[in-house]
C-alpha cells in the first residue's frame, strides 16, 4: 500500500475535477425552484427557461469534449486539467454577477465546457498513471466523485442561496489547480514526447522508490508509436473497433433514460407525499454515492462485464416497473394528449393514491442503484482503457461528444416522447434499451480486468 501513496495522491488531485463537474450537474436542482420565484423579473425562470438552464450545460460539455480531445494530446493530461479550472471559475463568476437570464445561461455554458474537458481528461489521466491491479477501482472514483459533487450541491442548496452556492462550487476546481501543480504528467504521454528521464521520475513518484521503473518504462516504450495519427488510420480495425465500442457505450449509457428519470425525481417524490422533495433528492444522491462506491470496491475482483450485466438487468426491471406504474395511474387510455408528467402524476386513477406512488419510489431507488453499480462508472472507465495511445485524444473526444449530445437530446425530447408514446410507453422503451445494453455487453465489450493498457491495445491489434 505504501508504494501506491504517490499514485493515490495523484488520483485524488485529479478526482477534484469530477467533483467540480458533479457540483455543476447538481447546481440546477436546488437553484431552479429558487429562481422560479425570484423577486427580480430579469432573473425569474419560467418552465421553458428552467429547462434550458438545466440542459444548456450539456451543450457546453459537448464542445468541451471536442476541445479536450485536442488539448489532451497537444499540451498533455496534467496541463489540460489545470487549464479547465479557468472556465469553471469564470462560469461561476458570471453566474454570481448575473443581472439577467442570458448571463445565467452563459455561466452554465462555461461550467459545462469545463465539465466536458474534465470528463475526458480525468479518466485518461487516472488510467495512464495506474497499474492493472487498482486501475478499475481508481477509474471508478471518477463517477464516485461526480455523484459526491451532485449530492454536495443538493445538501448545500438546502442552506445556501443560489449566489452563495455558486461561490462554494468554485472551491473544488481551485483546489484541483493547486494540487495538480505538484503532480506528475503521465509516463505514457512523456514517453510519447520522447521525455524518458521525466517519465522515469514520474514512475518513481507514482510507484515509489522500490519498484523496477526501467522495466515498466520499457514495457510502455515497446508500445509507443511516435508518428502522428492520420485520418486514413481509422480504417485500421485496431483503431476503429475500440472507437465504435466506446461511442456505443456512451450512447447506451444515455438511452437508459438516466437524465430523464433524475429530472423528474422530485415530481415522483412529491406524488408519493414526501414532506420535503429536496430531502428526497438528497436520499437519491446518497443511493448513487453508496452504490458507486460499492462498484469501485468490487470492480477489480468481479470485472467490468459482470457489473454491466447486473446493472443492465436491474435498470431494465426498474424502468419496466416505472412503465407499469404509469400504465396503472393514467386515468384514461387516451392521455397522450397530456404529455406533461406533472399532469400525469396529479391525475391518478381513483383508489391508487395511497399505495401506487410507492411503486414509483421503489422503481426510482432501484434504477439509481442499478445505474450507479455499472452503467454509470464503467463506460467512462472502459473509454479510458481501450484506445491506443496515439488515438486516445481524438477517440475519447468522440465518446464525450456522443455522451453529452445524447444527454441533451434525451433530456430535451423527453416530453415529446411522452406525447408520442405515452408515459408508460416511454419507460418501456427505456427498458428495451437497457435489455439491448446487456446484449451489446455480451457480444462486443472486451473484459479489461487485470490487463495493462499495452495488453489491451495488443488484443485489438490481434483481433
Amino acid at each position: 500500500r505504501a508504494r501506491n501513496a504517490g499514485l493515490y495522491l495523484a488520483t485524488l488531485a485529479a478526482a477534484l475535477g469530477p467533483l467540480s463537474f458533479g457540483f455543476v450537474l447538481g447546481y440546477s436542482s436546488p437553484v431552479i425552484p429558487e429562481l422560479s420565484k425570484a423577486s427580480d423579473p430579469q432573473l425569474r425562470l419560467d418552465s421553458a427557461q428552467a429547462s434550458w438552464f438545466a440542459s444548456v450545460v450539456t451543450l457546453g460539455a459537448a464542445a468541451g469534449g471536442i476541445l479536450g480531445g485536442y488539448l489532451v494530446d497537444q499540451v498533455g493530461r496534467k496541463l489540460s486539467l489545470m487549464l479547465c479550472s479557468i472556465p469553471y471559475v469564470s462560469g461561476y463568476l458570471v453566474i454570481i454577477s448575473a443581472r439577467n437570464i442570458w448571463m445565467l445561461y452563459f455561466g452554465r455554458i462555461l461550467t459545462g465546457l469545463a465539465s466536458g474537458i474534465t470528463s475526458l481528461v480525468v479518466p485518461v489521466y487516472i488510467s495512464e498513471i495506474s497499474h492493472p491491479q487498482v486501475r478499475g477501482m481508481l477509474g471508478s472514483c471518477v463517477q464516485l466523485m461526480v455523484v459526491t459533487g451532485i449530492l454536495g450541491a443538493y445538501i448545500a442548496g438546502i442552506a445556501l442561496k443560489w449566489r452563495w452556492l455558486a461561490v462554494l462550487c468554485c472551491f473544488p476546481s481551485c483546489i484541483m489547480l493547486l494540487f495538480m501543480f505538484f503532480m506528475p504528467e503521465t509516463p505514457r504521454f512523456l514517453l510519447n514526447q520522447n521525455k524518458r528521464s521525466e517519465a522515469i521520475a514520474s514512475l518513481q513518484f507514482l510507484r515509489g522508490p522500490h519498484v523496477d521503473h526501467e522495466w515498466e518504462c520499457r514495457q510502455i516504450e515497446d508500445n509507443v508509436e511516435e508518428e502522428g495519427l492520420s485520418i486514413l488510420e481509422f480504417r485500421n480495425p485496431s483503431i476503429y473497433r475500440p472507437l465504435l465500442i466506446g461511442v456505443a457505450l456512451m450512447f447506451f449509457q444515455q438511452v437508459t433514460g438516466i437524465n430523464a428519470v433524475m429530472f423528474y425525481a422530485e415530481t415522483i417524490f412529491e406524488d408519493a407525499h414526501f414532506k420535503d422533495s429536496r430531502m428526497a433528492s438528497v436520499v437519491v444522491g446518497s443511493i448513487q454515492v453508496c452504490f458507486t462506491a460499492v462498484a469501485a470496491l468490487i470492480i477489480d475482483k468481479t470485472g467490468r462485464k459482470v457489473l454491466l450485466y447486473i446493472s443492465g438487468f436491474i435498470m431494465a426491471l426498474s424502468t419496466a416497473l416505472f412503465g407499469l406504474y404509469f400504465k396503472m395511474v393514467l386515468p384514461t387510455p387516451g392521455n397522450s394528449s397530456h404529455p406533461d408528467l406533472l399532469f400525469t402524476l396529479n391525475t391518478v386513477a381513483p383508489g391508487t393514491e395511497s399505495s401506487l406512488p410507492w411503486l414509483a419510489v421503489v422503481s426510482l431507488g432501484l434504477f439509481v442503484a442499478g445505474f450507479a453499480l455499472g452503467w454509470g462508472p464503467i463506460p467512462w472507465l472502459v473509454m479510458s482503457e481501450i484506445f491506443p495511445l496515439k488515438a486516445r485524444g481524438i477517440s475519447s473526444g468522440a465518446c464525450v461528444l456522443t455522451n453529452w449530445v445524447m444527454a441533451f437530446f434525451v433530456t430535451k425530447e423527453f416530453h415529446d416522447l411522452i406525447g408520442l408514446l405515452t408515459a408508460y410507453g416511454t419507460f418501456w422503451l427505456f427498458s428495451a434499451f437497457c435489455c439491448m445494453n446487456v446484449l451489446f455487453t455480451a457480444f462486443y465489450v472486451p473484459e479489461t480486468k487485470g490487463r495493462t493498457l499495452e495488453q489491451i491495445e495488443a488484443y485489438f491489434r490481434r483481433s
